[in-house]
This record gives structure tokens, C-alpha cells and sequence, in this order.
């Protein structure tokens, strides 16, 4: 999998292929992941669509039952969440306001 810089595979940005769900209940990069050159964009990319938003509920869910975070805490994060979801073309929208920050603040 190890690939030039200019040439993507078909699995990029795909969150379950590239960030699978272990059988220890956490989300790991198979080893091959780890050895390509667009891993790092690959998983923003992936974490950046719907499927994303699922990540970051099972992070919340996580932080609430070891205690790191309250119900309130949680219950304010997963609306949020839960909004996200519902609004077509979200994820492109937060797109391009993260690019428009990134411009602005570098």
C-alpha cells in the first residue's frame, strides 16, 4: 500500500476500512494503514464525513462511562452531535470553515 505522493487508493478517506472498529471495542489503523504516505490526510478526510460524527459519539460515550465527563457534559456533546447529523451537507459546510480558519489564523 505503500504509494507515490500524487496517487491515492480507492480506501481513502473510508472510515471503516482504514479506522475498523478492534475487538477490543477501540478503533485501530491496520498495520498496512500505518506504511502510506496519505494516512494522516486519509483519516481527516474520514473523520471530516458522517462517518466521523459516529467516532466522535463513541469518544463521548467512552468519556462519560470512565467518568471523564459528566451528564450534562454528555448530553450537551451528543446534541450537538446528533444536530451535525441531521444537516444536509454538513460536513461539507465544516470543510470549508475549517479551511477558511486555517487561512486566516496562518
Amino acid at each position: 500500500m505503500t504509494l507515490k505522493k500524487n496517487k491515492r487508493s480507492e480506501c481513502f478517506g473510508q472510515l471503516e476500512t482504514v479506522f475498523p472498529m478492534g475487538a477490543d471495542g477501540l478503533r485501530h489503523s491496520p498495520e498496512i494503514c500505518l506504511e502510506c504516505v496519505h494516512k494522516t490526510d486519509c483519516l481527516r478526510a474520514g473523520l471530516r464525513g458522517d462517518a466521523g460524527l459516529k467516532v466522535h459519539e463513541e469518544h463521548v460515550d467512552r468519556s462519560y462511562e470512565s467518568g471523564m465527563i459528566g451528564f450534562a457534559e454528555r448530553w450537551s456533546k451528543k446534541k450537538v452531535i446528533e444536530r451535525r447529523k441531521n444537516v444536509p451537507g454538513s460536513s461539507i459546510i465544516r470543510n470549508l470553515l475549517g479551511r477558511c480558519r486555517q487561512k486566516l489564523s496562518g
